[in-house]
């Protein structure tokens, strides 16, 4: 009788309740998958949990990000057309009233100028890729070319910020606080978001903390920032004379005080810092070990270059970044300054190419022989392109390019994207896009995407309103997912 009253009064028969029962299970089943300690019971400071919205196709992202952006011109959107026409003016019809820099305002002529360095086409795809860039050459099968980047801003500080952040303004949450906010961290002992500078021998574009800030989000979600010195993060180690147990006891002191102080106030950020202080602890054990690079073999130095034994070298944050990565930080960012060639990119650009060339290919091979591509999404570019007209005295060969934002090139490998693949088109001037743009919003809902995370649903409620990575805009680029 009781059975029967169940299932007329919900209208669900006993069979049709144990099938929605098991998917039940597989739901829980899914979830301990994901997150092995969800069940588990333990509620450990400083372990944010988070899930998915979906199953995602990588688990990781290592961001190359190159700071004053490299010309596509001289890199990996090839354009004969302005070798032929060089000197000539751009036709008003291209550019289109398109407003420029201070830099370039005053310019009376905008002569066209085409790459000085040879292209050659590599792989499956018969990518043009520069002669500046062998290595990256070799694995071109292995990373998918964006050429239809674009974005609003057109001088370094909004176009940096909106590249990081979703926004041109500061105090927004970077993507590596969201992906912390969003899914966590997968390791209890390290950061889910840790930050890398390195600085190239071109002219170089400041890099600031507001680039991995935490915004309005809590503070556990803000980047930590590695450093070239002895001490890899600064003020984890123990003061002299102290020892780990009276740490230890320190910190269990404090944490009392801090919960007495949370219980008062009801700040949540009271809680932010005890998780901080138990990061910081558990860090001072798993940091040193981590970043000591003498212990990697042979042929990993090798492939890497020399330069990867020396702190602060882009080739060592590249190994860094590998290692990081493999133990479990969500989002590795690596910022590598010196692209703003604004003059002589003929003598400069190849120094900058030289010191990220080797040790970006070394990377994606490095994963990808430990089985770590599949899962790691690798990224790199800058925040926006450059002119195809000269800057500076054409015929003296010290020329360089100006910010261009409607037309540049990025690229990324592994964790779901489609290898050995060549997307979006600019025209024969290399200054429009003429099939499939992406948008700065569409880079990040597709970045957010290949997590598992929809990004209209990853937003947070902050001064009346619901902030989100893309803001109001966004759409997933289906046609370079796997």
């Amino acid at each position: 009788m009781k059975s029967e009253f169940i299932e007329n009064r919900f209208h669900v028969t006993r069979r049709h309740f144990l099938g929605k029962l098991g998917l039940g299970f597989g739901s829980v089943a899914l979830g301990s998958l994901l997150m092995p300690d969800l069940f588990s019971g333990k509620e450990e400071l400083g372990q944010t949990v988070g899930l998915p919205h979906f199953a995602p196709k990588a688990k990781r992202i290592i961001y190359l990000f190159q700071n004053g952006a490299p010309s596509q011109l001289e890199s990996f959107d090839y354009k004969p057309l302005l070798t032929k026409m060089a000197g000539e003016e751009l036709p008003a019809s291209i550019r289109m009233g398109q407003r420029l820099t201070g830099m370039t305002s005053g310019q009376k002529k905008f002569p066209l100028v085409g790459s000085h360095f040879k292209f050659q086409q590599y792989g499956k795809s018969g990518a043009w890729v520069s002669e500046m860039f062998p290595n990256i050459a070799k694995v071109v099968d292995d990373i998918c070319i964006i050429k239809s980047m674009h974005t609003e801003a057109i001088n370094h500080d909004p176009a940096l910020t909106f590249m990081q952040t979703g926004a041109q303004q500061g105090n927004r949450p970077s993507m590596g606080a969201w992906l912390s906010y969003g899914l966590g961290s997968e390791n209890k002992n390290l950061p889910a978001y840790c930050v890398l500078l390195s600085r190239g021998r071109g002219n170089g574009q400041g890099v600031y903390s507001k680039l991995w800030t935490n915004g309005f989000l809590d503070s556990i979600h803000q980047g930590v920032q590695f450093s070239s010195s002895e001490e890899r993060v600064l003020y984890l180690k123990d003061p002299q004379g102290r020892d780990r147990k009276d740490t230890r006891k320190m910190l269990d002191n404090l944490a009392q005080l801090n919960d007495m102080n949370y219980k008062e106030f009801g700040d949540p950020e009271i809680q932010t810092r005890i998780q901080q202080y138990e990061m910081a602890y558990r860090m001072q054990t798993a940091v040193p070990e981590l970043t000591d690079l003498t212990h990697e073999p042979d042929n990993i130095i090798k492939m890497y270059g020399a330069d990867c034994l020396s702190p602060g070298t882009y080739a060592a944050n590249c190994l860094l970044a590998r290692k990081l990565s493999e133990a479990g930080v969500r989002f590795v960012q690596l910022y590598h300054q010196g692209w703003d060639q604004h003059g002589n990119i003929v003598g400069e650009m190849p120094l900058q190419a030289q010191d990220v060339d080797r040790a970006t290919a070394a990377l994606i091979m490095d994963l990808k022989q430990r089985g770590l591509l599949d899962e790691t999404l690798v990224i790199w570019g800058g925040e926006f392109g450059r002119t195809n007209y000269c800057q500076g005295d054409l015929s003296k060969d010290n020329y360089g390019r100006d910010h261009h934002p409607r037309c540049y090139t990025i690229w990324m490998a592994g964790g779901g994207v489609k290898p050995g693949m060549v997307y979006g088109e600019s025209d024969e001037f290399g200054y429009n896009i003429v099939r499939d743009p992406v948008h700065v919003n569409d880079f990040h809902a597709t970045v957010l995407h290949l997590m598992g995370l929809h990004h209209e649903q990853l937003n947070f409620k902050h001064l009346g309103r619901r902030y989100r990575l893309t803001d109001v805009a966004g759409k997933v680029v289906n046609g370079i997912l796997v």
